[in-house]
C-alpha cells in the first residue's frame, strides 16, 4: 500500500534553515507529481510547494518562494523540502502529499503524517 513518511521537523530558529525528507513505497514514485502543504495552529490546510514527477518543474506558495526549494531523487523515492530563512509563521505541521498524476495540480490522493516544524527563539 502507499505509504509517505515524513521527517526532519525540529525546533529552528528565525533565519535558520531545516531539510525536510518525505520516503515514499507503494507505487511507482518516478511518475507522480509530489507536493508539500502545510497545517498552523488553529488555521486551514496551505499548499506550500510542489514538483513534477521527473523533477524538471517546481511551483511554490507566494509565502516561502525564494526560501524553499523543493526536489527529488526518483532512484531513493524521496522528496525533499529545503527551507531557509525561516520565520515565525513557517510553524506548522508539514505533510507530503502524493498527487494524482505527473504534474502539480490535480489533486492528491495520498497524504503522510507529517512533520512538526516550529520557528522560535
Amino acid at each position: 500500500q502507499v505509504q509517505l513518511v515524513e521527517s526532519g521537523g525540529d525546533l529552528a530558529q528565525p533565519g535558520g534553515s531545516l531539510r525536510l525528507s518525505c520516503a515514499a513505497s507503494g507505487f511507482t514514485f518516478s511518475l507522480y507529481g509530489m507536493s508539500w502543504a502545510r497545517q498552523a495552529p488553529g488555521k486551514g490546510l496551505e499548499w506550500v510547494s510542489g514538483i513534477y514527477s521527473g523533477g524538471s518543474d517546481t511551483y511554490y506558495a507566494d509565502s516561502v518562494k525564494g526560501r524553499f526549494t523543493i526536489s527529488r531523487d526518483n532512484a531513493k523515492n524521496t522528496v525533499y523540502l529545503q527551507m531557509n530563512s525561516l520565520k515565525p509563521e513557517d510553524t506548522a505541521l508539514y505533510y507530503c502529499a502524493k498527487d494524482r498524476g505527473i504534474t502539480v495540480g490535480d489533486g492528491f490522493d495520498f497524504w503522510g503524517r507529517g512533520t512538526q516544524v516550529t520557528v522560535s527563539s
